[in-house]
């Protein structure tokens, strides 16, 4: 049945329109079980959903919450989504998913659609060294989170982050490491401009010390580049870095890659000049996606723990939505290191220099696939 309306439904229950609203709003402790049962009862027959418009012109707010993430392309962003949204809707909230490529104009514009259209919160995904250009949002009202983000100095007061502890992650990538005997490192990221990225830089540099290498003898890739490499390339990214690196004079034994696609594309790479990741050289991931356990060889990774991430992330929307504490407050969450198959002891010599011939055969094979 279509247009019903609110009081319709109490006229059926037999109780007034405020009970039928408690009830859409899980507010029944006080309820008694037959009358939650009965309105319950009607609203199914009828087929009674609330009017979002109206509700929201009534409250300011309507029960969405908005996830801005980089870009679902790659599948840990995919992962998150479905667990917070899982979280979400058994505590009566929906979700809307916005894809920004790391654009700051995208990430405000989101936020603005998001805040007219009256969502309640907003999870944004943001390792941009700066938010600065969220502050607005804030101060008209929106609440937010920020995920996968440490707290930064020019950061807005109000907002709280929550993010794993990427330098222990990539200090616990690198430790195992070494701890196979692999003295030529190579960490493979792309640009190191975001948050993130350089967390996990200092904490691949902190392990190198702590072992007593020189960071300086290890390999930074592609080094001064300052261009940005979005989530959809990071496994082209990687296999191009496996490539040129083990084609060089002194070629690294083990890989620290950025995240697992990246890492999944330093193991193509390496196989494409006949390496075997975890044979010849040793990869290791991070974030622990799905498909890493799947590829082969399964891919050693830093676990970041999504379900815990995803769960601390709504009630710290939740309790700003409600509460609207002045202070933010950041939380780093602890990685765990999952060794699989992709890293094995190092070789008693470095891999062989990739030959010219093994190259041009990698090259030709990328010109037939396009």
């Amino acid at each position: 049945m279509s247009g019903v309306t609110i009081h319709q439904v109490a006229e059926a229950a037999g109780v007034s329109a405020s009970t039928v609203s408690n009830v859409l709003n899980g507010r029944t402790d006080r309820m008694q079980a037959a009358t939650l049962a009965r309105v319950e009862q009607v609203i199914e027959q009828l087929s009674y959903r609330p009017n979002r418009a109206a509700r929201m012109l009534r409250t300011g707010r309507i029960k969405v919450i908005g996830l801005i993430v980089p870009s679902v392309a790659n599948p840990f962003w995919g992962a998150l989504a479905r667990e917070l949204e899982a979280i979400a809707l058994a505590e009566g909230y929906h979700v809307l998913l916005c894809n920004s490529e790391r654009d700051p104009a995208r990430e405000l514009k989101y936020g603005e659609e998001l805040l007219a259209d009256g969502v309640s919160g907003v999870v944004l995904c943001s390792s941009l060294p700066s938010l600065d250009h969220v502050a607005p949002l804030l101060s008209r009202g929106l609440k937010m989170v920020a995920f996968d983000r440490t707290a930064q100095a020019g950061d807005p007061a109000s907002l709280s982050s929550i993010s794993v502890d990427n330098a222990m992650g990539a200090e616990l990538a690198t430790s195992h490491l070494i701890e196979l005997g692999h003295r030529r490192l190579a960490f493979v990221s792309g640009s190191v401009n975001s948050v993130n990225r350089r967390e996990r830089l200092r904490g691949f540099r902190s392990a190198l010390e702590s072992a007593g290498l020189d960071p300086a003898d290890a390999i930074v890739w592609p080094g001064a580049d300052t261009s940005e490499f979005g989530d959809k390339n990071a496994a082209e990214l990687g296999r191009n870095a496996s490539r040129e690196l083990l084609s060089r004079p002194r070629p690294p034994t083990g890989f620290v890659a950025i995240n697992d696609m990246c890492a999944i594309g330093i193991c193509r790479g390496a196989k494409d000049v006949g390496l075997r990741a975890g044979r010849d050289v040793a990869v290791v991931g991070f974030d622990d996606i799905l498909l890493a356990d799947l590829f082969e060889p399964p891919l050693t990774t830093v676990r970041q723990p999504l379900p815990e991430m995803a769960a601390e992330t709504f009630q710290q929307l939740r309790a700003r939505i409600e509460s609207a504490p002045a202070a933010g407050r950041s939380l780093l969450i602890r990685p765990r290191l999952v060794i699989r198959e992709s890293t094995a002891p190092a070789p008693s010599t470095v891999p062989a220099q990739a030959t010219a011939p093994a190259l041009a055969a990698a090259g030709a094979e990328d010109t037939e696939a396009d």
